[in-house]
């Protein structure tokens, strides 16, 4: 997940493993120019449970899912 703490605008990718997920965290890392931009993997068995867990990520406007394993 990206998440624009000013703008409170997120994107979320989904992988179906932890290895994946933690890759592309760190692709998006190496690339990230905004520092208002957070950059988090979260692991969860539902994105409901991430809804109820990590709430400050899902308040705001949900952006297109960027084409996620092209690393």
């Amino acid at each position: 997940m990206d998440y624009n703490r000013r703008t409170h605008e997120r994107r979320i990718t989904e992988f179906v493993t932890t290895r994946e997920a933690m890759e592309y965290r760190l692709k998006l890392e190496a690339e990230r120019t905004d520092r208002d931009v957070e950059i988090a993997a979260l692991v969860s068995k539902s994105l409901d449970t991430l809804k109820q867990t990590h709430s400050r990520y899902f308040s705001g406007k949900e952006l297109a899912a960027r084409d996620s394993m092209r690393i």
